[in-house]
């Protein structure tokens, strides 16, 4: 694969035909990616064979159209502690300094095993449970909460029951800062055990 054009991934099941169509190709930033490679202590392996997957494009395709922006992506360690994930975030947070958009794409609430079709807008009990946790300790900049949410919050099995959709928020509060203003939108829920609830950081 050229780093300097990723691939677009479909890395997703079962959706609509058009959705199949869409081709982001924004290009790569092979110099950022070897810079992050650097940063992260933990052990990393720079590997160019996967590219830009629905998780970045399905997002980015509405915020910036015109793919005119360098775009590279990290994976997920879903072994990992989230504690290590945390700190991956802390150690990227110079690159803020630089122009660079850290962007964390996944749902605080992601249980496709419980969706229900007819829910609409609506959401389970325990999904709202979890949002508003997350949610509250974001706000209340409690960080350490958020990072033992298996722990503390009884909605957490139901909300998380894979860390996919969940670690990338890690990042990125890893790598805010105390002074940043937090902005939320879109919160709310779909399908029953979906939230789309988004934060910007700045």
């Amino acid at each position: 694969m050229n780093e300097n054009s990723p691939e677009t991934i479909y890395d997703m099941y079962g959706f609509p035909k058009k959705l199949y169509e869409i081709k982001y190709d924004a290009p790569g930033s092979p110099r950022i990616a070897e810079k992050v490679n650097e940063l992260i202590s933990k052990e990393t392996e720079y590997d160019n064979s996967w590219g830009i997957d629905h998780g970045t494009w399905s997002v980015l395709v509405h915020m910036y159209p015109a793919r005119d922006i360098p775009v590279f992506q990290i994976s997920v360690d879903a072994y990992a502690p989230p504690e290590v994930h945390y700190k991956i975030g802390q150690e990227l947070k110079s690159l803020r300094d630089e122009g660079v958009l850290l962007f964390g794409t996944g749902n605080i609430v992601h249980n496709l095993r419980l969706v229900d079709w007819h829910a609409g807008s609506k959401g389970f009990d325990w999904a709202y449970a979890f949002d508003d946790y997350i949610y509250n300790n974001i706000m209340n900049r409690n960080h350490e909460n958020i990072l033992k949410y298996d722990k503390i919050c009884d909605a957490a099995g139901y909300a998380v029951p894979t860390p996919d959709h969940f670690y990338p928020l890690l990042y990125i509060l890893g790598a805010s800062d105390e002074e940043d203003k937090i902005s939320v939108f879109n919160k709310s829920c779909e399908l029953g055990s979906l939230t789309m609830t988004g934060y910007l950081w700045e």
